[in-house]
């Protein structure tokens, strides 16, 4: 199994759910993290990652970490002075109609969303709102683009998308895609060597139904255009990963892998949960499995059933806690407050 690894966690395209995943394969495997310095829950985001931001990182000290998955914005070089040489780097993408209307509502408090009341009102004149001057642009624009390291305000001549392609293709492994999560989880247990258990997880930071809206075409045309960079980057490692697929484990293959995932959720949805599924914050007992609510967005969480044996109800804690509880969780444990 592969134990150094890099994970861009892309806002907003189930990357919460991806570092459930990765934190809970890291305590099991006592794996030390990249947390952000002091604790925090983000690397100095939004500014480009500087190997300074990692507790306990120090450039006079080789000391390397072997998972960092905290929302930064890349930069490979600095990326390279925390992780071993060894480290698999991978992202996740989501089709970038979706995840503009999800961050429209996550981030309304962003200056270019802020006068506007609605997306298709922002669309009409995006120049009107938007200044690519503010400090939190990118949540308007191009935020894939961002998060990879570049300008979301580059050009989008066919030369600079061609190299913008060629260095996400130079410097990560692999893209996940996260309208096709299953399958995407099929890919991350095949290119990491994990067993099945490692990979299985129950959706996380997810939007209740009532605060998502569909866009007519028009608008759908126009937020392509707007965030192009995204949609070509999306369009081109769309067309890979499934190439990578069909390369690595072929169709037959996908199949069962994909029943045996969704048994195995099933499962434990069934040994672990309350009732059917996710539930409203207001509906969340357990007041340290409640998700921070963001935004307008209302974020789902889980009950667990009562009673379950202690390593049966750790197991099943694990994959419904919410992200900024694990992470501070995991932080206490690297490193224990020191005792007075």
């Amino acid at each position: 199994p592969k134990t150094d690894i890099v994970f861009l966690k892309v806002h907003k395209s189930a990357s919460s759910t991806v570092m459930n995943i990765l934190f809970r394969f890291g305590e099991t495997h006592n794996l030390t993290f990249a947390f952000p310095r002091g604790g925090g829950f983000q690397l100095y985001y939004p500014y480009h990652f500087l190997a300074r931001f990692v507790q306990g990182f120090s450039p006079h000290s080789p000391r390397r970490f072997n998972i960092l998955c905290h929302h930064m914005r890349f930069l490979q070089p600095e990326v390279q002075k925390v992780v071993p040489s060894s480290a698999v780097y991978f992202s996740i993408l989501r089709n970038p109609v979706q995840l503009m209307e999800s961050s429209f509502v996550y981030y309304k408090g962003a200056s270019a969303f802020s006068r506007v009341r609605s997306l298709e009102e922002f669309l009409r004149q995006p120049h009107r709102y938007y200044d690519p001057t503010r400090g939190d642009r990118h949540y308007a624009r191009n935020i894939m683009t961002f998060d990879f390291g570049f300008n979301p305000d580059g050009d989008v001549s066919p030369e600079r998308v061609q190299l913008m392609l060629r260095a996400i293709e130079a410097s990560f492994d692999f893209l996940l895609i996260s309208e096709y999560f299953d399958e995407s989880m099929v890919l991350l247990k095949e290119m990491l060597c994990w067993d099945l258990d490692s990979v299985v997880s129950f959706p996380l930071n997810s939007r209740d139904s009532s605060t998502k809206s569909s866009l007519p075409d028009s608008a759908v045309e126009k937020l392509k255009a707007w965030n192009r960079l995204d949609w070509e980057i999306y369009s081109h490692f769309n067309r890979t990963f499934w190439a990578r697929i069909e390369r690595d484990i072929g169709g037959e293959r996908l199949r069962r892998e994909l029943r045996a995932l969704r048994e195995r959720r099933a499962e434990l949805a069934r040994t672990c949960l309350q009732g059917t599924g996710s539930v409203g914050p207001k509906d969340i007992k357990d007041s340290s499995l409640r998700p921070l609510q963001h935004g307008g967005a209302r974020i789902l969480g889980y009950n667990l059933k009562q009673g379950l044996e202690q390593e049966l109800e750790r197991t099943c804690r694990r994959l419904v806690t919410p992200e900024l509880q694990y992470s501070s969780l995991l932080y206490k444990k690297q490193f224990p407050p020191a005792h007075p």
